[in-house]
């Protein structure tokens, strides 16, 4: 048996070095094809392209760790190496529709689509979730099965070198993912970065757990540690649906709206005397915000034009996605006084008293600020 499992470690060693070999063969043979894919891939001014590069990285990596913890698996007949084999596939799986969503968001408005086709990164997310939770899901049922009809385990300990050195590369792939993802700012990098992370961590954990099982010599270990990975699996997989599901029923993003009100705070002009009903939504790498900007009603159309587009125009240059304002002007009134900064106003009815800082909970009732009742927005 201890022979047959050797072989069988070797097989899959000579599997890992037949795959680079044949990646390192492509520049030899298929010069052509891999330039294609350089001009495809490569283009620093492009951020969609340095995403579809980044996502083919972790799929192409993905692949080749998978057929290793397979193998490991092969060799112990371990259900704890399982869970980690079979989340693999489930990292292939949604490496390969990420990098369609990817391509699929990055295409232009069209009279179907007139916000674009962002919203589909969310769609991945949720793929890659729900796959991710059935993968849990199974583990735990084929765990549980075991506790009462246990297998014997073997080669424990080459199991956990594989493991570890799997996870290793999970963890520093996933890192470098999530900072590349907040940078692009691109959920579907982001996830799959946190999701190699969550791989990672369970890979540490089944180190540690091989050593147990090892040195203890208890089976059921086995099962046990398995369920309670599984269950570890199954709610990150739930964080993944539910932030996906967030997404898709446009729920608002409270830290990139504050990031926004920063902006507008900090950039206020004396002729902006509130902002009120602001909404955002995000598709993809983009932010559409339409809201209500209260302005002096003896402003002609070309003022009024002009002053929204100031508010516009700072947005984009210091907040760091791409936003589409949308800005409905409306005439100032009476009760408007106690707070307008503007000076020298000719209309002014009543002396300022007061000042408002914008902030989330001001801006997003529809009422001018006079009339705005306290509310309480409390994030989900």
């Amino acid at each position: 048996m201890v022979a047959d499992s050797e072989r069988l470690f070797i097989l899959s060693l000579k599997i890992l070095i037949l795959i680079g070999l044949l990646a390192a063969n492509i520049e030899n043979n298929f010069k052509q094809v891999s330039a294609v894919i350089f001009i495809f891939l490569y283009d620093k001014n492009s951020i969609v392209q340095n995403q579809k590069r980044i996502i083919l990285y972790a799929l192409i990596t993905g692949f080749v760790l998978m057929i290793t913890k397979f193998a490991a698996y092969i060799i112990t007949d371990s259900n704890f190496i399982l869970t980690d084999a079979a989340e693999s596939i489930v990292n292939v799986v949604a490496s390969a529709f990420a990098f369609f969503s990817i391509s699929f968001s990055a295409r232009p408005r069209d009279i179907n689509h007139p916000y674009g086709h962002g919203k589909v990164e969310f769609f991945s997310v949720f793929l890659e979730g729900a796959l991710i939770m059935v993968a849990g899901i199974i583990i735990i049922f084929k765990s549980v099965f075991n506790l009462f009809y246990p297998h014997e385990v073997q080669q424990l300990l080459i199991g956990a070198v594989i493991i570890g050195i799997t996870g290793l590369i999970n963890g520093l792939l996933g890192f470098y993912m999530i900072r590349q993802g907040k940078n692009m700012l691109s959920i579907t990098i982001e996830a799959d970065g946190r999701h190699l992370i969550t791989d990672a961590v369970t890979s540490a954990g089944l180190v540690i757990g091989l050593t147990l099982i090892y040195f203890t010599k208890i089976k059921l270990l086995d099962s046990v540690l398995s369920i309670a990975v599984g269950l570890f699996i199954v709610y990150t997989a739930y964080k993944l649906v539910r932030k996906s599901v967030a997404g898709l029923m446009d729920e608002a993003d409270f830290s990139m709206v504050d990031d926004i009100l920063k902006i507008l705070n900090e950039n206020r002009k004396a002729e902006w005397i509130d902002i009120h009903n602001l909404r955002a939504q995000r598709y993809g790498n983009e932010l559409h915000i339409d809201c209500h900007m209260t302005l002096p009603n003896y402003f002609d159309l070309t003022r009024v034009h002009h002053e929204v587009s100031k508010a516009d125009e700072y947005v984009n240059q210091f907040a760091h996605i791409k936003t589409e304002f949308f800005i409905h002007a409306d005439p100032c009134l009476p009760e408007c006084c106690y707070y307008c900064r503007m000076p020298n106003c000719p209309i002014r009815s009543h002396e300022k008293t007061e000042d408002y800082v914008w902030d989330m909970e001001r801006v997003a009732q529809n009422n001018k600020h006079f009339a705005s009742d306290a509310i309480t927005i409390v994030p989900v």
